[in-house]
């Protein structure tokens, strides 16, 4: 069978337990055609660059599935219709990645950045190639007697 990813976005009032739910109902949508899910991921709550019925945010998922084109089409239509999800995207590969998908992998990357602590610069010592500010002139800031 085909291999397939499956995007969408469910609205942003629902809560983290709702989105996970859509996931598992459109999974046994597939399931019931002769489908399956490989994986599933749920992404969270993302900022939108644009408004989508009123919403700034929603739910992203993803969900990574081998099934009948004709099983994809009827998820994909019961998708449309249900009133909690906003856009579906669906694109056939030729196979599965393994591991986390990239939004997972970047989601782990700022997990483990560690932005709180910044020990390993140690104190800075004062530049000496400098001289004290009032000697540095204009830097072309602005100024109240330029016209």
């Amino acid at each position: 069978m085909p291999l397939y990813e499956h995007v969408f976005i469910a609205r942003q009032d629902l809560s983290n337990a709702q989105a996970e739910a859509l996931i598992e109902h459109f999974g046994t949508v597939l399931a019931d055609n002769g489908g399956q899910v490989v994986t599933n991921e749920y992404w969270g709550v993302k900022t939108m660059s644009y408004k989508i019925n009123k919403n700034r945010k929603g739910h992203y998922a993803l969900l990574r599935s081998d099934a009948s084109a004709a099983a994809v089409q009827e998820m994909e239509r019961l998708m449309r219709l249900h009133d909690d999800v906003m856009r579906v995207l669906t694109i056939k590969v030729d196979k599965h990645e393994d591991g986390p998908s990239v939004q997972m992998q970047k989601r782990d990357e700022r997990d483990r950045d560690g932005r709180g602590d910044r020990g390993d610069r140690g104190d800075r010592p004062p530049r000496e190639d400098r001289g004290p500010r009032e000697d540095r002139g204009d830097r072309g800031g602005f100024s109240r007697d330029r016209r």
